[in-house]
This record gives C-alpha cells, structure tokens and sequence, in this order.
C-alpha cells in the first residue's frame, strides 16, 4: 500500500517539504484554481505535477498518483446524459490526467452540497478540536435560518421542537457561523459556494429527482466517461455520501454497500471502481466496514482513513482519533492487505489519513479546515504501525 497525502496546492498552508516529512509519498491532489465545469488541459495538470515531483536538493522524491477530484457539474446531477458538454468537458479532464500519467481520479456525485459538518472546532477532552455534524443544529439551520419550505416532513415533531430550542439559543455571531460553514463550501469541496437564495434556489432545481432517479444519472454519466477512462488505464473511484445519508430531503445514491452494488452492476467495468472512505461509510451503523473492505476488495484503489464517534441516537457524529471511535482499523485494513497482496506493485492501493485533529501547535495556526498537519501527521503514523504489525509496510 502506498501513503498518499492530500495537498490543497502552492497556497496551502502545509507544504510539500512538511509533506516529505510525514512520510507519505504519494500526493493526492486537484486543480482547485479551475472553475468547476470547465476543461482542464494537459498544460495545467503537467504544470502542477511537476511542481509536486520535480524533486528539490536531496529531498525525498513525491509522486503525484490520486486526483481528488475533478468536479462533476451541477447539471450532469439533474440531468443525467442529456449533459452532454459538461459531461464531454469531464472526459477532457480525464484525458489530461491519463496524458500525464496519473492512474486514479476520485470523484463524488452528492447533490447541491459536498462533505457537511455544523462545526469545524468541536472541543474534545485533550484539548485538540475535532468537525462535528450536531443533527440539532443541522434541523435547526435548515427549518429556521435556511426556511427550507417542506423541511418540516423531514423531522419528528420532537426533532423540530429540539431544533426550535437549539435556533433560540443562537446568537447572531452563531447564526452566521454555522451559515458560512454549510453554505460556503469546505475545503476539497466539488460543489459550488452559494447564497441562502441561492441555495434555495438549487434545491427546487432538484425538485422531482428521487434516489432512483439520481441514480440512473450516475450510470448515465458512468457509461459516458468510463469508457475513456478504461482505454486511457485510469481508474475511478466514487466517494461515498458524508454523512451518508439525505441531507435537505436531497437524494444520496452512495451510501451503502448495496448503493455500490448497483453502481458496479449497471457498468462492470474494471475502471468502475471507489474510494473505500472509513470516516463516512463508518458514520452509519448498519455499514459493515471489514464486510464492504472484503466484498468490494477488487474495486478499491484509493482509501480514505478515519474514525468518527456517533453520538446519543447516531445521527450526531465527531472526527475521532484515527484508532478511536466506531472504526475497527485494525480489521479494515487487514481486509486492505490482503488485497493488495494480490495486486502487481503497479496497481497498489493509496490510502491516505483523512482529516485529523487540530493540534499541538496547529491550535495557534492558520489551517485547511479538517486538513492540519499534525493531527494528520499522527494518524499517518498509527496506520503506518498497524500495517507494519501486519507485516505489511507502507510504501
């Protein structure tokens, strides 16, 4: 298996030279400077790579191997294969990845919003910070500061009465704040910024999709783009919903291991492949983490590493240490050697250390929401040591 690290590029905070001594030595990266939609050319993708592998010094070589991600537009969501330029701007994408030798796209197909937390500084009991989805607060923005007009259907009546206390509670300076955090976008997000109308104005675009629906979309866009992607060697890998489950009363097709089973039966494609991410999939109790790892094992070529605690009835979730919380790393990667010691040495999985507390001295920093070095660095090594106890060092 081979150590990835997510770089947000030349402006990040984290460098590649911090990157070099982490250990990690595969970068996982996009082209975040383009609009979404827009082709990427072969230029600008081999301007990047050689930024992150043209080795300074003595320095220890990285090799860019994992594009996360090349956005798929709005429109291929709601309109499936009748989005046709968009749909043809993506394969352009892809092209130039393949061009330049980069064998792993990452994606995700999840509507409107991208990856979602209500907190980005949760407090836990060391001190360090943890992103934190409260499905209180969550009910609470979405029935009474976004007033999305058929939220109601989707609570309880004591879930909308426990989201009226929490919204009552809430200062102006909270109000803006948790707005900032679902609306703007996090960090590696493949969706757009929006405005409260705005939002509510993708969210009526989204009228009449239903999980069937979206799904078919999905396969269309499937059908269209893994055909290139299989002639060019390049595999993708589908990101899992996080959380994973509807979120605004929006469908979310990626959720569980029968999701992917319907994704792989429609295109059996061998480039038709996922990110196998812990963080999310492990945020529903009913996903058998191992289990998915084992029945899918073929289709994993890059991996998202993390562990979230579910709180009170499970619809509430904090980032935990990467040993702690409700992952059994030690089983999920047992199931990842195993198939990696099928593979040729040019076909390895990447795994990287998803997010990561805030820490140490990150605490006083400047940081990539979800994204500091430390807390990363930490959970690299921890991985790095049960692979080593599996007799399997990491490359």
């Amino acid at each position: 298996m081979r150590q990835g690290w997510r770089w947000f590029g030349p402006e990040a905070p984290v460098t590649l030279d911090d990157v070099r001594q982490t250990g990690a030595t595969n970068i996982v990266s996009s082209l975040h400077q383009v609009p979404i939609g827009r082709a990427w050319t072969e230029k600008e993708v081999r301007d990047r790579q050689s930024l992150i592998e043209t080795t300074p010094g003595d320095r220890s070589p990285l090799v860019w191997s994992v594009v996360e991600s090349i956005p798929i537009p709005d429109a291929v969501k709601r309109k499936g294969g009748e989005a046709r330029a968009e749909i043809e701007a993506w394969i352009a994408s892809l092209e130039a990845v393949a061009a330049c030798g980069i064998p792993i796209v990452c994606y995700n197909f999840m509507p409107v919003v991208d990856w979602t937390r209500t907190e980005l500084d949760f407090v836990t009991p060391t001190g360090a910070t943890a992103m934190r989805f409260d499905h209180e607060r969550f009910a609470a923005f979405d029935l009474f500061i976004l007033e999305r007009p058929d939220a109601a259907q989707h609570y309880s009546a004591e879930d909308r009465e426990r989201a009226h206390i929490v919204f009552e509670a809430m200062s102006d300076d909270e109000i803006a704040d948790i707005t900032r955090i679902i609306t703007s976008a996090l960090p590696g997000s493949t969706t757009e910024p929006l405005t409260i109308p705005a939002f509510r104005e993708k969210l009526v675009a989204y009228s009449g999709i239903d999980a069937a629906r979206l799904r078919r979309h999905l396969i269309e866009f499937l059908e269209a783009v893994t055909p290139a992607a299989e002639a060019r060697g390049v595999k993708l890998t589908l990101h899992p919903d996080d959380p994973p489950r509807s979120l605004f009363g929006l469908p979310r097709i990626a959720s569980s291991a029968e999701d992917y089973a319907a994704l792989f039966d429609a295109v059996p494609s061998a480039a038709n492949g996922m990110c196998y991410c812990t963080g999310s999939l492990g945020v529903r109790a009913d996903n058998d983490l191992p289990a998915i790892a084992r029945r899918f094992a073929s289709r994993i070529h890059f991996a998202h590493l993390r562990a979230t605690t579910r709180e009170g009835d499970g619809r509430t979730f904090h980032e935990s240490a990467h040993l702690e919380g409700d992952v059994d790393m030690v089983a999920v990667l047992r199931e990842l050697v195993a198939e990696d010691r099928r593979r040729g040495p040019d076909d390895t999985i990447v795994f990287r250390s998803d997010h990561g507390h805030r820490m140490l001295d990150d605490l006083d920093k400047t940081v990539t929401p979800g994204y500091p070095a430390i807390g990363r660095m930490r959970g690299l090594a921890e991985l790095r040591g049960i692979l080593h106890a599996l007799g399997a060092p990491p490359n």
